[in-house]
């Protein structure tokens, strides 16, 4: 079958799930494949639980004119991703990085929303799964459209680009992040490059954080570059404090002298700066962008500061690297706080630099005077230090539940796959 009548079939019933015990009446079930998982095999599963029909890459051992078999499912997901997308005359702004993305896109989208109708990225669907099906779900009303890019070797922003077809693209920075499958920060760099490379091609256009040397090198010959910063650019901006909130001073490019974000850590100017910078290119007024920006609460465990049993805690769980790490700990030293517990999970697919990178971290912690410090998994398990040392997050909350603190600063923050939050969960 090919994608025009796919496509047709999708207009019809533009629900998509590839998971089987998720289904809903209605939707279109991708089978798709993993190490662990077949969704060839959940088909007729699928159907009886309601779906249109299933996409399958397998012969089904049942007769029903509702399953589509097709070459491989996975290409075909993508490929009716990109049917949908040319069905668009719309921004599609792209979003990659070592840290920052998807609070970049949670600002970007929330400032955009005020003055356009914007589809975005939902949750941490930013690999060649979620980027499809987030493109399928920008209905026909969209004026704009933010996706998020993840990836963790050379080829995949190429590849999410073939689909998506960004017309502008922003990459917040490039760090230690997923080392082992970039092949070092050069390799990092020309991974998220992709991204600069695609809209250099196309004529599209790119908002580069202009305080970086290497985004300005990289960036170079994109037909139109959009600055942010804290000189030299068309926005530009400074911190004024960052606890227990980060404010901003603007000095250039919006009317209003200053944003008062609900944001925590320095670390989050540039991505404050590049959603003013969008507002400001698609002619959302001042007053919208700074409303906006304001009024925004991470909620997804991405510098969050949340109160526990009269403790205040910086919850930064959802993902770590080196870059990340390190930003995070010298901003919670530079709190004018007593009493602060540091709680830090190992980081992961850093390859052969794993054991460098955890024990520059442990370097910089001794810098620094801490109440306690806690070093949960992952490599750090494999270097000796001063610290008290778990295996994972549930040692670790038990111990945290035993000393009943009150009043403390915690910093919470570690790799997805150390599950740091369960450190307050079951403390």
């Amino acid at each position: 079958m090919n994608i025009e009548r796919l496509y047709d079939f999708f207009l019809q019933y533009p629900s998509i799930q590839t998971d089987s015990r998720k289904i809903k009446a209605g939707d279109l079930f991708f089978a798709l494949k993993g190490p662990n998982f077949n969704g060839n095999a959940f088909a007729k599963q699928s159907l009886d639980a309601g779906a249109a029909y299933a996409i399958v890459d397998e012969p089904s051992p049942i007769k029903d004119d509702r399953i589509i078999q097709t070459n491989d499912v996975l290409q075909t997901l993508q490929q009716l991703a990109k049917h949908h997308r040319l069905q668009f005359k719309i921004p599609f702004i792209a979003i990659t990085g070592s840290n920052g993305k998807t609070t970049t896109k949670e600002l970007v989208h929330v400032v955009l929303n005020t003055g356009f109708k914007t589809y975005t990225t939902q949750g941490n669907l930013n690999n060649h799964i979620g980027i499809p099906l987030t493109i399928l779900q920008v209905k026909n009303d969209a004026e704009m459209a933010v996706i998020e890019m993840g990836a963790n070797h050379r080829g995949e922003i190429a590849s999410y680009c073939q689909y998506t077809l960004p017309t502008h693209g922003i990459i917040t920075n490039c760090g230690k992040a997923h080392l082992e499958g970039f092949g070092g920060i050069e390799g990092v760099k020309k991974g998220k490059g992709e991204l600069y490379d695609f809209l250099r091609e196309k004529g599209g256009s790119a908002f580069a954080m202009w305080d970086y040397s290497y985004l300005r090198e990289m960036s170079k010959g994109i037909s139109k570059i959009i600055k942010y910063g804290t000189a030299d650019a068309d926005v530009t901006g400074t911190v004024i404090q960052a606890e227990p909130f980060l404010k901003v001073a603007m000095t250039k490019g919006v009317s209003f002298s200053e944003v008062n974000t609900q944001l925590v850590g320095d670390y989050n100017l540039p991505n404050v700066l590049v959603a003013i910078a969008v507002g400001v290119h698609f002619g959302v007024t001042d007053e919208k962008i700074k409303k906006a920006i304001e009024e925004y609460v991470p909620s997804n465990s991405r510098s969050q500061l949340v109160n526990w049993n009269s403790n205040h805690i910086i919850l930064d769980a959802y993902n770590a690297n080196p870059s990340s790490m390190k930003l995070a700990i010298e901003n919670f030293a530079h709190l004018h706080a007593d009493n602060k517990f540091l709680l830090l999970g190992g980081m992961a697919e850093l390859g052969n630099e794993s054991l460098t990178e955890h024990q520059s971290i442990i370097d910089l912690i001794q810098q620094f005077q801490w109440k306690e410090v806690a070093l949960v998994g992952g490599d750090f398990q494999k270097i000796n230090h001063p610290f008290r040392k778990f295996s994972n997050s549930l040692e670790a909350a038990k111990w945290l539940k035993e000393l009943n603190l009150k009043d403390a600063y915690l910093l919470v923050k570690g790799s997805r796959s150390m599950q740091m939050e369960k450190v307050l969960e079951q403390a």
